[in-house]
């Protein structure tokens, strides 16, 4: 599209090269899309930004029923937690790593906690 940003949050044209071929392509029954996704994200990306109402969207923006509705539409389908794990894959190469995380940490903290009252429920279910 190339547009110049309105917005802080707008997507630059890098960032839509990246996240644009994530999303979900278009139906191939039914009415033919007529919103531009490079603004819905941007009224997405401006509305995270900005800690406002959907409602209270700029009318320069898709409707804010639209947007909303692809939002969540994304929520459903898991495009959000693609995108997220697309992009931290593409930052852990940019930095020399292997996209993918070779090992998993558990902190002690949540592996105490899941053992405590384990035992102790337990005992207390058998002494009643």
């Amino acid at each position: 599209m190339g547009e110049t940003e309105r917005n802080g949050s707008d997507l630059s044209d890098l960032e839509w090269h990246r996240i644009g071929p994530l999303l979900p392509e278009q139906k191939q029954v039914g009415r033919l899309r007529e919103v531009d996704l490079r603004e819905v994200l941007n009224a997405i990306f401006y509305r995270a930004d900005n800690g406002i109402k959907w409602r209270n969207l700029p009318k320069d923006f898709p409707p804010w029923q639209t947007v909303y509705g692809y939002f969540r539409l994304w929520v459903r389908r898991g495009v959000w937690e693609a995108v997220n794990q697309a992009l931290v894959g593409q930052v852990r190469l940019s930095e020399g790593r292997e996209a993918e995380p070779s090992l998993t940490i558990i902190d002690s903290q949540s592996v105490k906690l899941g053992e405590k009252g384990g035992p102790k429920l337990g005992s207390m279910a058998i002494k009643r």
